[in-house]
């Protein structure tokens, strides 16, 4: 019999899968990956093989309102296309698991429950990963599945890494630093072997650009410190989030300006970073080929502050081997790799150019330290092997 498991990262706006075929006890391939975007707006499903050729791109007249609303169309064409296999399990990711889960979990009620207290933290995010699972449990409820999470990887940083230092009643309370993007840097972690071998035991910060960003320190494949940390707020300049800022601007903007905690968050989350400082997008493609003053600006800053984290996390680890690009940005723009591998120079990161234009693998001049490395991330792999080591099935 047919066999296949199913891998969901749900968002606000899009509900990404990938499905993954054993058939007769052979190894899990990739058999499909797609997304269905424009949820609330112009919902539109598309769908792929493992090797890259279109199975469909369908646009629908009704509209799609949330993950719920978006694994319907996914559904009917999961069962047209693979009417006779059986689901062995779902994976998805989560972005937040908090102090109690530190690991990939079978999803219970109990768990269900704790991971709901922390949508407050998550909350462009994680409403959403937990509503495609409560949407499975009523079509698939006899199908176990499998949360996943953003901050799994970095537990079991060093205790200062994790402090946040506020008094320890509060901290008692779970307010710590968590990180994120964590099952991106576990798959880079896994890939660096083959990869870079030279530097994949050593010292290495992996550069995770896009949409939201962030940067995490490494030593012999294992998270160190990272620069997001109880939120996904903190560190970079992020597409609508502005990454640091002084506590005291969010006090301002309660005390002085007398904004509403809603208001607050809105700007937080949806009105700063990128956006925040350009007024034209949150998009990196449009802020390079803008003429704006201000989009120049924010290309600027972005670049400033990661060059800024990376000197910082170089510190952190004593020194560096090799810088991995990742992610939207990390991957798919020339120019950002180019000015933060400029901007840390310093370091002895040497781009070799015509490397740089064709993605690497390696984009730095050979035979030196620190390298400097396009690795394309893999979240949706890293998903479906913890679902299968949970459900025993690998």
């Amino acid at each position: 019999m047919t066999e296949f498991t199913l891998v969901l990262n749900a968002g606000s706006s899009s509900l990404k899968f990938c499905v993954y075929r054993r058939e007769g006890g052979m190894d899990w391939r990739l058999e499909a990956s797609g997304q269905v975007e424009g949820i609330g707006t112009s919902p539109r499903f598309t769908a792929k093989d493992g090797s890259g050729e279109k199975l469909a791109d369908e646009t629908f007249g009704v509209d799609l309102r949330d993950a719920a609303g978006a694994l319907q169309p996914l559904s009917v064409w999961l069962r047209s296309r693979y009417g006779g296999a059986r689901i062995l399990g779902v994976g998805h990711r989560v972005v937040h698991g908090g102090p109690k889960h530190g690991a990939p979990v079978l999803v219970t009620p109990a768990v269900l429950a704790d991971l709901r207290e922390l949508e407050v933290l998550a909350p462009l995010h994680q409403p959403h990963n937990l509503a495609a699972i409560e949407a499975v449990s009523r079509q698939l409820p006899e199908v176990p599945q499998v949360a996943c999470f953003d901050t799994a990887f970095h537990r079991g940083q060093p205790r200062v890494a994790e402090l946040v230092p506020l008094p320890a009643d509060i901290r008692r309370s779970g307010v710590q630093r968590y990180g994120f993007h964590g099952l991106s840097y576990e798959y880079v972690a896994s890939a660096l072997p083959a990869v870079a071998p030279d530097v994949a035991g050593g010292r290495v910060i992996v550069a995770h650009l896009g949409s939201g960003a962030s940067l995490c320190a490494m030593r012999d494949g294992k998270s160190v410190d990272s620069t997001l940390g109880f939120t996904a707020l903190d560190g970079l300049c992020m597409g609508t989030r502005p990454g640091s800022v002084d506590p005291g601007v969010v006090l301002h903007l309660f005390q002085t300006l007398k904004l509403s905690p809603s208001e607050v968050e809105a700007i937080l989350y949806k009105k700063s970073g990128l956006l925040g400082i350009s007024g034209v997008s949150n998009d990196m493609r449009v802020l390079l080929e803008s003429r704006e003053a201000d989009a120049a600006l924010a290309v600027e800053y972005f670049v400033y502050r990661a060059a800024k984290e990376i000197g910082a996390l170089a510190a952190v680890l004593g020194g560096l081997d090799a810088l991995v690009f990742t992610a939207g940005i990390g991957e798919n723009s020339p120019e950002i790799r180019a000015r933060i591998c400029r901007a840390s120079g310093w370091l002895g990161i040497r781009l070799d150019p015509d490397a740089n234009a064709r993605k690497g693998p390696r984009i730095s001049r050979g035979g030196g330290t620190p390298s400097a490395w396009v690795i394309p991330t893999n979240e949706e792999l890293m998903i479906a092997r913890h679902t299968w080591r949970l459900l025993d099935v690998a």
